[in-house]
């Protein structure tokens, strides 16, 4: 079983940055790819960022391309999610979530953590 926990949210004004934290434990791999999805009130949840095992590619949704950036720790079973000029509409419970590697296009994932919550004031 793999373990997965996020951490790192918060409130925050408009404009502002965040930085969401993400370790997987457990029966993991070194060559597990890792996402990030959000979910708002009444709304599915959907995708933000992935990052693949070897943190060498990525892939983001286009509502925080140029804002949002993912990354791998060092560690490879650690991810970030970098959020900047958050606006009131990121405001949402931002899931982490890994899996065997594949292409970063395929937003099927198999481990999933609590959330986190993320609210962007105006």
């Amino acid at each position: 079983q793999v373990h997965v926990v996020e951490s790192g949210g918060g409130l925050v004004q408009a404009g502002g940055s965040l930085r969401l934290s993400c370790a997987a434990s457990g029966r993991t791999s070194s060559t597990y790819d890792m996402g990030w999805f959000r979910q708002a009130p009444g709304k599915e949840r959907e995708f933000v960022a992935a990052v693949s095992w070897s943190g060498g590619i990525t892939h983001y949704a286009d509502s925080v391309k140029g804002r949002f950036t993912v990354s791998r720790g060092n560690g490879k079973n650690t991810a970030y999610l970098q959020m900047s000029s958050l606006r009131p509409e990121d405001t949402a419970v931002y899931y982490c979530a890994s899996r065997a590697a594949r292409s970063l296009l395929i937003m099927i994932y198999d481990y999933w953590g609590q959330g986190t919550q993320v609210t962007v004031s105006s």
